[in-house]
């Protein structure tokens, strides 16, 4: 780089004066902005262009972020530039910054919007259950946008940034209100044609034409564990898995037999996409709870959407 007048810059005690400031030692995100672009498009008459800022303006910016660092950042080759290893180093660190600002700043746009209603519950429960439903919110209460987050077993609650959770358990916690919601239960079932051929045979005889789709003992109730059990010496494992949608996929693709909770299976089997097998019986499952702030609503939004949560799960 041009190593020119640096006039225009910080003086000589400025870098220390920021250095001690309350941030600590950082540059500003200008010069970090300009660093990033001359880096990414190796030249900095193409960052000046990308950042419409004149060449100089960038050059000048380079310039101050060296002398804030105390080394080069960049060295010329040809007509273009590229990293030093110091310049290889930062690029890496502000990258990795600017690409989580950028995601921050998209995830505030977001909550700006009053119909917002940020609900919190299982992946599988949210997918099976609550995805096929949403045509039917939209058409409910079209100024709600929900922004659906997975947690296996929420815990805790911050009032400010959940608005409902789906819980197996009430979360008991000060200033929250908890209903009762939907209870599950456990189902065998395979794919269309697997169901076919094992509707075919004597239950006896399922065991020569597939295996099970397991589940980790700890993701089932325990009925439903203690039947996958008792079927496995016969039946054998095709697969083990962590989480009910990923033995749902599973299932889907043929794999075997799954014994999987009604609100994961739900849309896959009005679909025809899975079947539940004959003769083999349903496990208990959880009976699910829905959480929220009692005082603090953030909006008509979370009211209504809480009640509509109650009145798809037959609880009005």
């Amino acid at each position: 780089m041009d190593r020119g007048s640096n006039s225009g810059g910080p003086k000589a005690g400025e870098w220390e004066d920021q250095a001690t400031g309350e941030l600590g030692r950082l540059p500003s995100l200008r010069l970090l902005t300009g660093f990033e672009a001359a880096a990414r498009l190796g030249s900095v008459s193409r960052a000046a262009e990308a950042l419409h800022l004149s060449q100089s303006a960038v050059s000048h910016q380079i310039q101050q972020l060296e002398a804030f660092v105390g080394q080069p950042l960049f060295q010329r080759v040809g007509r273009g530039i590229e990293l030093t290893f110091a310049g290889e180093m930062l690029q890496q660190s502000v990258r990795r910054a600017l690409d989580t600002l950028r995601r921050g700043l998209d995830r505030i746009a977001v909550y700006t919007d009053p119909g917002l209603v940020v609900l919190v519950g299982p992946a599988f429960l949210l997918h099976g259950w609550l995805q096929g439903r949403l045509d039917r919110l939209r058409a409910a209460h079209p100024d709600i946008v929900p922004l659906l987050s997975t947690d296996e077993e929420p815990g805790q609650a911050d009032e400010i940034d959940v608005d409902i959770v789906i819980g197996r358990q009430p979360l008991a916690m000060a200033g929250w209100e908890d209903a009762a919601w939907l209870r599950e239960d456990w189902r065998f079932v395979a794919a269309p044609a697997l169901a076919e051929r094992l509707a075919a045979l004597p239950a006896e005889r399922h065991p020569q034409l597939t295996r099970l789709i397991c589940l980790e003992k700890a993701s089932m109730p325990e009925a439903a564990a203690a039947a996958m059990q008792s079927m496995l010496p016969r039946f054998g494992i095709a697969a083990a898995y962590d989480a009910p949608q990923l033995a749902l996929d599973a299932a889907l693709r043929g794999h075997g037999i799954a014994c999987l909770p009604s609100m994961a299976l739900e849309e896959a089997l009005a679909e025809g996409r899975l079947r539940e097998l004959a003769g083999y019986p349903r496990q208990p499952g959880a009976q699910w709870w829905l959480s929220r702030p009692r005082d603090a609503l953030r909006s008509e939004a979370m009211a209504g959407m809480f009640d509509w949560l109650r009145k798809e799960g037959g609880c009005e």
